[in-house]
């Protein structure tokens, strides 16, 4: 593990200060910036890809720098940048240079969270879609929480708001070890499982930085953990500085979710707080993983005393979060799906729910594996995982910020495969699976890449199929 870059920031607050993001097209990023011009603060950032959030961030009056290069924060007072940056880009090294402050995203949260009742949401897995199941229900009860989400809410169309309310429910990015800075009044832990191999070594590394996010909680907050999930069991029974409380199926479970029903498109299941049955929680997502994503808001809601009907209600008005199983098209009866999944876990449990969704028809997978460590050091389980599906068609590793490592490759998935064909050209790809899908089909673009670039694609070949 490589410490980040940080230098001394003044201050418990950006007011009246220049604010500069490297990376500033990115999810997270993104989102401080929005908040940040949302707070009246002065925000520039550069990208080395324009898209579409450039352009909105530009015309929400950000200074937008369509490169990386050292001239761009000569202006900034503070300089915020995400760990996939290289120490050695330009706009780091003029920085250092020149003495001004660097800090991590997540500490540029945790100042943007100051004075709040802030809650983050850890885990594993599922931090996208229960921080974004938490800020739904917070404003169907009459709160308007400030946020800021690793996905966009489909609700609003935004990854960040600044609200008005007392609450900031945030996103707590485990990749880095950087989330030890938030110290929030209340977490929520979904599950803790090894990944991000590219920094942490082994799953002691990352057990070990989940306990230290753990215990930045202060005394009088408090802890929810999933019971049924091991790790996060092993993790919540650790902690003794503040109060915890559990969630899940396990009969020990604070919050008891039983009488579970999954359909096609959602999931049900009875709500029992310390014995008290205090309502049924109705989603229209699908997959159990979700049902107890939503537990586990729910008893955050319980612990802070909001109203449990209204906040019931806006669980089942949840519609999802971009690229967390969303619905990308319909055509002749096949429906294009499109997931962030892009672990061996989450691949998993996104299948089990796309073959419920599929019913009759077949699950067809285009999947695009996530950075190389990842992938050699999952490959049996991407194999095993992927197998579910009826068809997969494997692209090439999306890189992100690694350098390839010599041998290893998408073709090494489908060769341990009996349903896997290794096509890394995405037209090619892009075509067989418009030729091969009939009504009735679910096809799934699969992984944390630009695969999802190909929906659209894969959208217009059927129509031209089917005419």
């Amino acid at each position: 593990m490589s410490a980040p870059i940080t230098t001394a920031f003044a201050g418990e607050s950006f007011a009246g200060k220049k604010i500069h993001f490297i990376g500033i097209g990115g999810s997270g990023m993104s989102g401080l910036a929005r908040i940040a011009l949302a707070d009246g603060i002065a925000v520039s950032g550069s990208d080395s890809k324009d898209s579409t959030v450039l352009t909105a961030l530009g015309a929400l009056g950000a200074t937008i720098f369509k490169s990386h290069e050292a001239k761009n924060v000569d202006q900034a007072d503070v300089v915020i940048y995400s760990t996939a940056i290289s120490a050695q880009n330009p706009e780091i090294v003029r920085a250092i240079e020149r003495s001004i402050p660097i800090m991590t995203r997540a500490k540029a949260l945790a100042l943007l969270m100051h004075g709040l009742t802030s809650i983050a949401v850890a885990g594993t897995h599922g931090k996208t879609t229960t921080s974004s199941m938490a800020t739904v229900a917070f404003q169907a009860c009459g709160s308007d929480p400030s946020f800021a989400i690793g996905g966009t809410l489909t609700a609003s169309g935004s990854n960040a708001h600044r609200g008005t309310g007392e609450f900031f429910i945030a996103e707590a990015d485990e990749s880095d070890g950087s989330f030890v800075a938030y110290h929030p009044r209340a977490a929520i832990m979904t599950n803790v499982e090894h990944d991000h191999v590219d920094y942490f070594s082994t799953e002691a590394e990352v057990v070990q930085v989940f306990k230290n996010f753990a215990e930045t909680i202060p005394a009088d907050g408090f802890l929810i953990y999933c019971n049924d999930d091991p790790g996060s069991h092993a993790l919540g029974e650790s902690v003794t500085h503040c109060a915890t409380y559990s969630y899940g199926e396990d009969s020990s479970s604070d919050l008891k979710i039983d009488q579970i029903e999954l359909t096609a498109t959602g999931s049900r299941g009875r709500a029992i707080w310390k014995g008290t049955v205090v309502g049924f929680i109705e989603l229209q997502v699908p997959g159990k993983h979700n049902l107890l994503n939503a537990a586990g808001t729910l008893a955050l809601a319980l612990v802070f005393d909001l109203n449990i009907p209204a906040f019931l209600s806006g669980l089942h008005s949840f519609r999802g979060a971009g690229r967390r199983f969303e619905l990308k098209a319909t055509v002749n009866g096949i429906r294009i799906i499109d997931d962030y999944g892009h672990h061996p876990t989450e691949i998993a449990v996104t299948l089990e729910a796309a073959r419920r969704y599929a019913d009759t028809g077949r699950v067809l997978v285009i999947f695009q594996p996530h950075r190389y460590t990842r992938t050699q050091a999952f490959l049996d389980q991407f194999a095993t995982s992927l197998d579910v599906a009826d068809d997969v068609t494997l692209l090439e590793i999306y890189a992100a910020s690694e350098k390839p490592i010599p041998g290893v490759s998408a073709e090494l998935i489908a060769e341990k495969m009996q349903h896997g064909i290794y096509l890394p050209n995405f037209v090619e790809a892009s075509e067989r699976i418009v030729e091969i899908a009939r009504p009735g089909d679910v096809i799934l673009t699969l992984g944390a890449g630009d695969v999802n670039s190909l929906a659209p694609i894969i959208a217009d070949g059927l129509t031209r199929r089917f005419g």
